[in-house]
């Protein structure tokens, strides 16, 4: 890897920036596109996101989809310029350190492990829901598609899902990238497939209850009110989400100045399409009514194609189970790229144990830290599940809560870090301050917002805790215990406190501010 690779430019020089020992020069722009898509997880991401959504929104789907795409793009331009400045796997964790210190750039660290590592829950658990249904549609048998409500078999499946996924992260991201141009294409032909059936149906006058495409579904205005219109958002920024899993594989990258940033863009202009077609399929198909197929019928909200696949497809319905369990699958597989090299990179600069440094030698991968994240997920997916099976759905709710906070964490770094370029120019006043200071402030907004209304029990799933909502107590809870962990590791490990390891900069920070790569102990 060149010095240019391991330390970047623009003040990363003396930062204490370094190689971690993954290979590089794996992936391409089209590869990292390919996995940005199959971590989002669209066919995932919509048959348990879509239906909460309209029961916020209604037919403003569209609009509020468009307006969750806006933050996205504003953070993801953030991204990028980080990125070009100081491509490193720990992203998040590392741009914050360098840009607030050491207190901010841990929490933030933790925000994206924290919510990746509870998403790789949600993502086992559909997988084997669906895994099941498509048994039993293969099969004619129905009763097997309620094997999934045996508990004990629910569990165990669920932990071989989540094994299987692991042993193919540690492989390296060269057999990720491999696994997911299947996946990920065989989703998007059917998600297609899906959105062309439901138009016809609509055309011919088969649809269940045919709703008219109006320009008033693209007006966020037309929300009832801003509380709606806050969760709607915070649904949306849930859906979006995943696409900086191409900025952890930035030091395995070709280019790696330039591909992944690149590369999260096309990933979520990609995205926001194919959203804005299921969006407006699923509404003029289905209505917004609580009839048998409703979109606005609780009972479909928390696996809408699992209800409409088969009066829309016919007998090809079984394509869309095994969509949405290939699009799970895959997105179990890809989302662990992010936490275990978020982990790699927090041991590697001593804000956590040395052993989550460690890399596979056959693979050179973060093999201890994807091992690490994956039973971290088992174990709290067996302990929710345990609990509730609500407390389970409602980390969909609370996840908004900490995507904002880390997104939002990320864009505000950028600005700061590049506060004495940013009015050098007009392509740095845009690009470094005025777009992810815009993205930053809406994430945050949508973080304090939905933190103040999920307190409320009704919120999410009804579910509450000391008459306080479970999504409140999940979301600031999971926040709050990061707090208490950094204090653990300022007393294990108080070097990078110190700012020993990583140290705060900003661009144009001289290269004898800051201790150089030489300083960082060796992995």
């Amino acid at each position: 890897m060149s010095a240019k690779t391991s330390t970047g430019r623009s003040g990363a020089e003396g930062s204490g920036l370094s190689s971690k020992g993954l290979k590089g020069g794996q992936v391409g722009l089209i590869g990292a596109v390919v996995i940005g898509i199959s971590c989002i997880a669209p066919a995932y991401t919509l048959t348990s996101g879509l239906g909460p959504t309209v029961s916020e929104v209604g037919v403003q789907l569209p609009a509020i989809f468009l307006v969750g795409f806006i933050p996205m793009i504003l953070v993801a331009v953030g991204y990028r310029e980080l990125n070009t400045a100081m491509p490193d796997s720990g992203t998040s964790f590392t741009w914050a350190t360098r840009a607030f210190g050491p207190w901010v750039g841990w929490m933030g660290g933790w925000g994206l492990i924290a919510a990746t590592i509870i998403v790789l829950s949600n993502l086992a658990a559909v997988a084997v829901d669906f895994f099941y249904l498509m048994l039993a549609q293969v099969t004619g048998n129905d009763a097997l598609a309620d094997l999934t409500l045996n508990l004990p078999l629910n569990i165990a499946t669920t932990l071989v899902f989540i094994a299987v996924a692991c042993w193919i992260s540690y492989r390296g991201v060269e057999t990720t990238k491999t696994v997911q141009y299947v996946l990920v294409a065989f989703q998007l032909v059917v998600l297609t497939w899906f959105s062309v059936a439901a138009f016809i149906h609509v055309a011919n006058g088969t649809a269940f209850d045919a709703t008219q495409i109006s320009a008033e579904w693209f007006n966020p205005f037309a929300v009832e009110s801003f509380s709606a219109f806050a969760a709607g958002v915070s649904l949306s920024i849930f859906v979006y989400w995943g696409w900086d899993v191409t900025l952890t594989m930035n030091e395995e990258t070709k280019d790696p100045d330039k591909t992944p940033g690149r590369a999260a863009t096309a990933t979520v202009f990609v995205i926001v399409l194919i959203y804005m077609m299921i969006a407006l399929a699923v509404i003029s198909y289905a209505g917004i009514g609580d009839g048998e197929l409703g979109a606005g019928n609780p009972e479909n909200q928390e696996s809408i194609f699992a209800v409409l696949a088969g009066p829309v497809m016919g007998p090809f319905a079984i394509l869309m189970s095994l969509s949405i369990l290939s699009s799970s699958a895959a997105s179990l597989q890809s989302t662990f790229v992010s936490p275990a090299r978020t982990l790699l990179a927090m041991g590697h600069y001593r804000a956590l144990p040395r052993s989550f440094s460690r890399i596979s030698p056959a693979h050179k991968s973060p093999g201890y830290a994807t091992v690490a994240a994956a039973v971290a997920a088992a174990g709290f997916y067996v302990v929710t599940r345990l609990l509730s099976e609500n407390a389970l759905w409602d980390t969909i709710t609370a996840l908004g809560l900490m995507i904002c906070f880390y997104y939002g964490l990320t864009a505000l770094a950028c600005v700061w870090y590049f506060r004495r370029e940013a009015f050098s120019s007009m392509r740095s006043f845009l690009l470094k301050f005025l777009a992810p200071a815009l993205g930053g402030i809406i994430l945050w907004v949508m973080f304090l917002k939905t933190a103040v209304d999920s307190m409320d029990p009704a919120y999410g799933s009804g579910s509450s805790l000391g008459g306080v909502g479970l999504v409140f107590v999940l979301g600031m809870g999971v926040i709050a215990l990061g707090a208490v962990l950094m204090l653990l590791m300022y007393r294990r490990h108080p070097g990078f406190f110190r700012g020993e390891t990583l140290r705060v900069g900003h661009s144009g920070s001289a290269p004898d501010e800051a201790p150089g790569r030489e300083d960082v102990p060796s992995v």
